[in-house]
């Protein structure tokens, strides 16, 4: 996969659950350059703005502001597989340090702790 990388903060194009069109939304890529070669597709988990509620999954991101995020944001357990022609834009990168809890986090999420 060539411009995007495990961290990399992007831009979706996230489908409407009524079919209706799209939102756009920000999400951290969490699949490796391994799962990239050869595949279309990227693994990704949710970032949202809502920090009042964090769920077993979820890292409040402590730069966001250095991941490009326009807002403080948590990136939730919330994973999916999505086409590379989802992402609209590259918005910044997340730090090591919230990679690390994200993924610890997202380990508990598994269950494979």
């Amino acid at each position: 996969m060539i411009g995007y990388s495990r961290g990399d903060v992007v831009l979706i194009n996230f489908l409407l659950a009524d079919g209706t069109g799209t939102k756009r939304r920000p999400a951290v890529i969490m699949s490796s350059d391994a799962y990239h070669a050869g595949r279309a597709e990227v693994i990704i988990a949710a970032i949202t703005s809502r920090t009042d509620r964090l769920l077993p999954g979820d890292h409040l991101i402590k730069d966001w502001d250095g991941a490009g995020l326009l807002f403080p944001s948590v990136a939730t357990g919330i994973i999916r597989t999505i086409k590379l022609d989802m992402i609209t834009r590259k918005l910044g990168a997340m730090s090591t340090s919230d990679m690390n809890a994200i993924n610890r986090e997202l380990k508990v999420a598994l269950g494979l702790t």
